[in-house]
């Protein structure tokens, strides 16, 4: 009787079940897609950083079932200055040699408008996480390729970050901007209000 029941078992388990299969699928494409950052100083400090992946993924087309993440290789950022960058990743910014990751991972995502977001979630520099938000606006309107742009904002100084470049004063605030190229690779639209 229990090979009997084991067959069956194992074809339910092989089908997806209904709320997964009528998930969108989206995919973020590198190409075209950044993620850079800018400090008020009196010699401007901005950059960009080479190497780091997204994903964005949901369980129904219910905007509010999405997981938003990044991950970014701290040792990547590029100001086009290799004295700005060694600084940017020593110990008194980015610490690199210890803290080679920076990632934020969504919470919760709320739909402001027809094509505006609230993202909050968790936001790691330096080994410290602390509750961050995303402003995002987007264009496809979830059915096909679009982008997503959003913005953040954090004190450096609640992450450690306490240090200074010689000879340049710069603001405790650093504004962050991403520009993610994404596309509908699966599933049905999300469903976004009007």
């Amino acid at each position: 009787m229990k090979w009997m029941i084991l067959p069956g078992l194992l074809a339910l388990m092989a089908v997806p079940s209904a709320s997964v299969a009528a998930a969108p699928v989206f995919a973020i494409v590198p190409a075209g897609s950044a993620i850079t950052f800018h400090v008020n100083a009196s010699m401007t400090v901005q950059g960009k950083f080479d190497k780091w992946t997204s994903s964005l993924a949901f369980t129904s087309p219910d905007i509010s079932t999405g997981v938003f993440k990044v991950r970014i290789d701290a040792s990547s950022v590029d100001t086009g200055d290799g004295m700005k960058n060694g600084v940017l990743k020593g110990d008194k910014f980015f610490d690199v040699k210890n803290n080679p990751v920076i990632t934020f991972h969504s919470t919760k995502i709320s739909q402001t408008g027809p094509n505006t977001f609230v993202v909050a979630g968790v936001f790691m520099l330096r080994g410290v996480s602390k509750p961050q938000t995303l402003v995002l606006t987007t264009t496809g309107q979830g059915r096909g390729s679009g982008t997503i742009k959003g913005t953040m904002t954090f004190n450096r100084k609640d992450y450690g970050m306490n240090g200074g470049i010689p000879f340049v004063r710069i603001s405790d605030h650093v504004d962050v901007a991403i520009d993610l190229k994404v596309n509908r690779v699966g599933g049905p639209p999300l469903a976004l209000k009007p």
